[in-house]
């Protein structure tokens, strides 16, 4: 199983804010295990800290704004984008300002920084979002959609368009997120030189220039009020007498817009909180189209506190009944596991199929039947010792005993026809014989049961 990962040393970047104008200084530190990704406003007197998750973004005009409380911070989508690109799960971001730097407006320093920083494994599992159906959120008037869809890994399909001569449609991909910094992290923002004056008059890019954005001319406007323009951001005259880009620097890529789309809805859907397994197509994507689809994933996950293992019934297991048989000293009618389907260091899942033909049933209810909640313990600790078992020499030669049950709860009822798929995972190391492991077990994607075990091993006589 895939393990957290966290930076190996701490990094600084300074610059400019894209919306403020300041002058800004942020550092990014390791963080511990189950950490995620959180921002440290240093700069106030608390110093309060601003969870990165969607439902703490409240504004997404000209970029991703976190707030807590009348604390806020912006423009943190290329900075989200590098780490998640990278794979980090767990991050203090410490800024003494209202804004991360757009350094040059794209990912890149990010990027870089990280890699020269360093990515260290930790202990606990990497916990993924995987995507079992179709998502979809649309903005009817914009025409924006994102889809996303089933799929083993993560990629991204980026569609841009616009009512611009210069910037008609666009089109970029990312297949393999290993890619990124190569491929994607290069990318500046981009705006329109026609935009410039109302987000001026909106308090926004105070600190936008042609060193940290693209800037399009495809709008016919006098050279007096491109001046004027000039003259509020105090940049130099230009003089532009032809639609295209007005910065000297080339596009480091033809479809550098697209891509540069594409960091912005990677950096949002950071802020589910997980990794994502699945594949999204992005439609005239935006920080607010963005963000919606995050909450929506937000709020699955919020219902559903573990998602259910994926179960391929075609998969050869890497238990089969007989080999469980030699493990474990139940038989008939008491051994309640029929396969092993992946077990790891701190892991295993495992299937049981209910048909009518249970002799609990016969009892449990003769009119109902319904699978008695203690053996669903059962079960899951049978599930359990196997992974117990699977950690020690001679495996036949010791048996498992469960020594405390703690928080069960029981959700919903299993009937004859279900599948059942256990999930045991140890909450420690084990330590002198002693384990202590969480089990669910799910019916679909829904968890039926749940409970807490701790289990030793004894050398049998």
């Amino acid at each position: 199983m895939e393990k957290q990962k966290t930076l190996a040393s701490e990094f600084s970047l300074s610059g400019k804010g894209l919306h403020t104008g300041l002058n800004i200084n942020s550092t990014f530190r390791p963080a511990p295990e189950n950490h995620g990704y959180k921002i440290k406003r240093i700069d106030l007197e608390e110093q309060p800290i601003i969870e990165v998750l969607a439902e703490n973004v409240t504004n997404t005009q000209r970029g991703t704004v976190l707030s807590k409380g009348d604390v806020k911070v912006s423009t943190v989508e290329h900075a989200l984008a590098a780490l998640y690109a990278r794979g980090i799960d767990n991050c203090l971001i410490e800024v003494d300002a209202p804004e991360i730097p757009i350094l040059d407006g794209s990912a890149r320093f990010f990027s870089e920084c990280i890699e020269k920083a360093g990515v260290i494994e930790q202990k606990a599992p990497k916990d993924y979002y995987i995507v079992r159906h179709k998502i979809e959120v649309k903005d009817e008037k914009t025409g924006s959609s994102l889809i996303i869809l089933p799929y083993d890994k993560f990629s991204i399909n980026v569609l841009i368009e616009f009512d611009s001569p210069v910037l008609p449609n666009q089109y970029a991909s990312l297949t393999n997120i290993n890619e990124f910094p190569e491929k994607i992290s290069a990318s500046r923002t981009f705006v329109f030189l026609r935009e410039i004056e109302t987000l001026l008059q909106n308090n926004l890019i105070k600190g936008g220039d042609l060193d940290n954005a693209i800037v399009i001319y495809d709008q016919k406007m006098e050279q007096s009020e491109m001046d004027r323009i000039a003259d509020i951001l105090k940049l130099p005259h230009i003089n532009v007498k032809e639609f295209g880009y007005v910065n000297d620097k080339p596009l480091v890529f033809p479809n550098e817009p697209a891509r540069h789309k594409l960091i912005d809805v990677i950096g949002d859907i950071a802020l589910i909180g997980k990794p994502i397994k699945g594949h999204i197509i992005a439609t005239r994507p935006g920080h607010k189209i963005n963000n919606q689809l995050a909450r929506l994933i937000r709020k699955d996950i919020k219902s559903n506190d573990v998602q259910a293992p994926i179960y391929d019934a075609t998969e050869a297991p890497a238990m089969d009944v007989n080999r469980i048989r030699e493990l474990l000293p139940h038989r008939y009618p008491f051994l309640l596991v029929d396969k092993i389907v992946e077990i790891g260091g701190d892991y295993i899942i495992g299937i049981k199929n209910v048909t009518v033909n249970e002799p609990f049933f016969q009892g449990h209810f003769p009119q109902e039947p319904v699978m008695p909640g203690v053996l669903l313990v059962e079960a899951m600790a049978q599930t359990g010792g196997l992974l117990v078992l699977n950690s020690v020499d001679e495996p036949e030669r010791y048996s498992t005993y469960f020594m405390k049950i703690d928080g069960v709860k029981f959700r919903q009822k299993v009937v004859p026809g279900d599948t059942l798929i256990f999930r045991l995972q140890l909450l420690a190391p084990i330590r002198r014989g002693i384990s202590t492991m969480k089990g669910y077990v799910f019916v679909g994607e829904k968890i039926v049961c749940e409970a807490e075990f701790m289990a030793q091993i004894i050398k049998n006589k």
